[in-house]
Order: C-alpha cells, then structure tokens, then sequence
C-alpha cells in the first residue's frame, strides 16, 4: 500500500509582482514534481493578480478577503474542513492572523511562518510607535510556530532578537531563484541601442525606485567611474524616488549615459548583456537579484548591507562588498570589476543552493520533518 501523499497548504498575499511572489510561484514549481499534494491559499488585493498555476498537483483556492488580516473567517473555515498536514503563511502580518486562525479552528496542522524581509531595516527610518505596532504582536505570536523559514542567516538572527524565538526553531533556506525560464528568459533578444554597440560596456542595476535600494549612490558612484572610463548606467524598475533620480542625474550631467526606462517583464536579458551589475541596496532580506545576476555569469559588486549579500557573495569571493552608501569605495569596486571580471563559471558556482531543486528539498526537509517522525 502506497503511503498518503504529504497534504501542504500556502498562503500568500498576492499584492503585487514583488519578490515574494515570485519566489512563492518558483517554489510551487519545485513543490509540483514531488509527490504533494498542495492547497495555494491565495488573498489578492486590490493592487495584486493571480498568475495561472499550470500544475495538476496544485489546487488553488482564492480567498473573498482582500489583504491578509481580513482573511481569518476563511482561513479558520479551511482549516477545520481541510485539516492539511503543515500550513506554511508568507509575510509577517499573514502569519499573525493564521496563529490566531489556528487557535480558533482547533485543528492540530503543522503550522510554519516564512520571512523574506529584514524588519530592522525596513522599519528603521519609521516611527516608534509603528515599529512597536509591526514587531511587538510577532513577539506574542510568532513563539506558537512550530518553525519559521528565513531567507538568509542574516534574516534568521535579526527574526530571533524581535521574536525571541529559540535559535533552533528559525531556519534559513535560500530562496528558490534560479529557474530554467531565467537561463531561456536571458537569451531573449533586447530592443535597446545600448547593446548593438558592444565597445562602450554598459553597468545595470535592477529594483524599485525605493529609498532601500539606495540608486542615489549608485548613479553618485558611476558619475566617479566616468571620470576615467567611457561606460554607461541602465537601471530598470519604477518607483516613488524616479524624479528624485532623474534630478540628480541631470545635477551630475548624465542625462546622456545613463537611462531609467522603467519596469521590465525580462529584466534578465538586460542583465545577461551587462559588462556589470550592481546592487546598491541599503537593506534587504535575501537580495535576488544579486542571485540571478550571479547564476546569468555577470560579474557582480555589491552593498555589505544587511541582510544577504555577505552569504551571497561569500565574504567577497565571488564580487566585491563596499559600505553601505559610500560612493566612492562603490566606484572602485566597479572599475576594478570591469577591469578583471571573475569567470562565468566560478560565479554559477557561488548559487548552486538558490536553484528550484535545491532549495525545494530543504523546504521539504524543514515542513515535513516532525509530521514524518509522528
């Protein structure tokens, strides 16, 4: 007699095309060529969609609430009738309500949180009081998880000191990144002059026009890398700080070499065809993009920010770590980048734990060990 398939529930806030999501739908990916059976509970805002979830193996089921703390009544209703073996909530806000969703419902499911975010960081520049509103119900309620997954070490640590935790019960796998659509994606021909003139190299950063991924910089530190070299500046994404931006990059006389044309669905054949790739970040979680310029083969310089690039990058091995916001140490990271680039090969090898399988069966190992050993 063959034994039961493993019963696993997720639930996800669908807000948006961040990263979270994507490394939800990459792990699902990974999830659906095991023997699993999995519910993808699904809230979506109003801002967010639900992409089409091809896999047999995989059931969706969309909740009526539109943000995650609304979606109690429903959870609570699907536990009691579904009663799955493990019930794993992405981002910290859904992961409060489904404490309180599981004591309600009074069903004995293996319940697991999954962070992706630094919330020192992220809540650094905020008020007190909405810094204690956001931390101190994951002190209360974060402890009545059997595990919670964290996307670096670096995550995990800064996890246990507001949660208070125990060490053993906060994991961290890397996210599940690199997929064969990334490799097939950065193949795929781009419509951008910049890249037909393969003698003037062109420098590429990726993310939100946001305050934590530190452009600024960035732009400060390549008008510095101008100053010697002849090389040009893309970066893709949208975001509240794009005025900000193109301020100071017509302050510094760049209008002309570097470019701002927002977000792009294949960001990775930008990236594939870039001399260089920099991440400017302020703070993060796991940071990757920094993992798929690496798994593309681009050399690679970085931000030492909290939390991520340091595991990524290996303490510097695979790509230079500068000071957070320090232009001038950013500048000659990149030219000395430019002037000798690791191998293609050596930088693959830096991510070969971010890939869909590998981090799939750590993911397995960590939700389903103790329902396993019952």
């Amino acid at each position: 007699m063959s034994p039961e398939p493993r019963q696993l529930a997720i639930l996800v806030s669908f807000s948006g095309s961040g990263g979270v999501e994507r490394v939800v739908l990459n792990l699902l990916q990974g999830l659906a060529a095991h023997d699993i059976q999995v519910d993808l509970l699904a809230v979506v805002t109003n801002k967010g969609w639900l992409p089409e979830i091809p896999w047999p193996n995989i059931r969706v089921i969309e909740f009526k609430a539109k943000g995650s703390q609304k979606a109690l009544p429903e959870l609570m209703q699907y536990l009691r009738r579904e009663r799955p073996k493990v019930l794993m909530v992405a981002k910290d806000r859904a992961v409060r309500m489904s404490v309180i969703a599981h004591w309600l419902a009074r069903v004995d499911t293996r319940l697991v949180g999954q962070l992706h975010m630094n919330m020192t960081g992220y809540l650094a520049s905020t008020p007190a009081l909405q810094r204690w509103t956001r931390t101190l119900p994951m002190r209360w309620l974060f402890p009545y998880l059997n595990k919670i997954v964290c996307v670096s070490e670096g995550v995990v640590a800064d996890t246990v000191k507001i949660t208070g935790m125990p060490r053993e019960r906060v994991i961290a796998i890397h996210n599940p990144v690199i997929t064969p659509e990334l490799h097939r994606m950065a193949e795929e021909p781009v419509d951008h002059p910049w890249f037909k003139e393969t003698t003037v190299p062109v420098i590429i950063g990726v993310g939100r026009l946001s305050p934590e991924k530190d452009f600024a910089t960035l732009i400060r530190a390549f008008s510095r890398v101008r100053e010697s070299r002849n090389c040009r500046l893309m970066i893709l994404g949208e975001g509240p700080l794009q005025s900000h931006l193109e301020r100071l990059i017509n302050e510094l006389g760049l209008q002309y070499c570097v470019a701002l044309p927002g977000f792009r669905a294949n960001p990775f054949a930008y990236m594939k065809k870039a001399a260089l790739f920099v991440f400017s970040s302020a703070w993060e979680g796991s940071g990757n993009v920094l993992v798929e310029a690496l798994a593309l083969g681009v050399p690679s310089v970085s931000t030492d920010c909290e939390y991520g690039p340091r595991e990524t990058l290996e303490d510097g091995r695979y790509g230079p770590l500068v000071p957070v916001g320090d232009d001038e140490a950013l500048a000659k990271a990149m030219i000395d980048t430019l002037d000798n680039p690791l191998p293609q090969q050596i930088l693959q090898q830096a991510v070969t734990d971010f890939t869909i399988e590998s981090s799939t069966r750590r993911y397995l190992d960590v939700l389903f060990s103790e329902v396993q050993s019952k």
